[in-house]
């Protein structure tokens, strides 16, 4: 009778596990988000875009809620896709409260939960964010933003120590490059070789930029006069 009864209490726990609604859960990462007022972080950005040739850069990333963000590489001007912005989830996730949220099953591979989200701004850049989750870490590994002006970028997330903020350790950031518009006035050493890189060479090249976070400083104040 003990064992049925043991039985019992653990299928009724996954049942209710398994019916954490996609609200639910897309609260409970906004309040693990919503803990971090600012921070500064030093790190290592990797860039890997066709036309674009550029070294290892150390940066700094600074960020301030609700969406103030700022990354500086320490030796020059760093190649940074507008979207590149969005690494810090807390952007779209706080307007959580004016979207429509579909819930997508699980990723076959991965076992992740599936949430798409939908603005209900129709100024809202971003069109559509599909998010893939671990449930019992409350964390979101990767997302596919959808955006009026610069394409699709997707965002994959790797953590370990700074978890229990929802803040990565590593941040893959990847584009199609023939959907990213150069800043105006600004320009970058080319590939070398003879033949120039056209529109139609960019087609379905996929970029990527990596920030890989040595520290971070979490709330410790970021003066608003780094961002302007």
């Amino acid at each position: 009778m003990k064992n049925i009864l043991l039985t019992v209490i653990a299928f009724g726990l996954v049942g209710c596990l398994a019916a954490q609604t996609p609200e639910e859960l897309l609260n409970k990462i906004k309040v693990k988000l919503e803990k971090v007022n600012d921070y500064t972080a030093k790190g290592k950005l990797k860039t890997n875009v066709v036309f674009i040739k550029a070294p290892i850069a150390s940066v700094k990333v600074f960020y301030k809620k609700p969406d103030k963000m700022k990354i500086v590489n320490e030796n020059g001007i760093s190649f940074i896709p507008k979207g590149s912005v969005n690494i810090n989830l807390a952007k779209f996730l706080t307007a959580a409260g004016n979207v429509e949220i579909v819930d997508a099953g699980k990723e076959a591979s991965s076992g992740l939960r599936i949430l798409k989200l939908l603005p209900s701004d129709e100024n809202s850049d971003i069109v559509l964010s599909t998010l893939y989750i671990d449930e019992k870490a409350e964390l979101v590994k990767k997302a596919k933003n959808t955006t009026r002006d610069n394409g699709t970028y997707e965002l994959e997330m790797t953590y370990n120590k700074y978890a229990s903020y929802g803040l990565p350790d590593k941040v893959v950031f990847s584009f199609n490059t023939k959907d990213y518009k150069l800043p105006k006035g600004v320009t970058f050493d080319y590939d070398d070789g003879a033949e120039k890189k056209t529109g139609d060479d960019l087609k379905n090249k996929k970029g990527k930029v990596e920030i890989t976070y040595s520290e971070y400083a979490i709330n410790k104040g970021v003066d608003d006069a780094i961002f302007q």
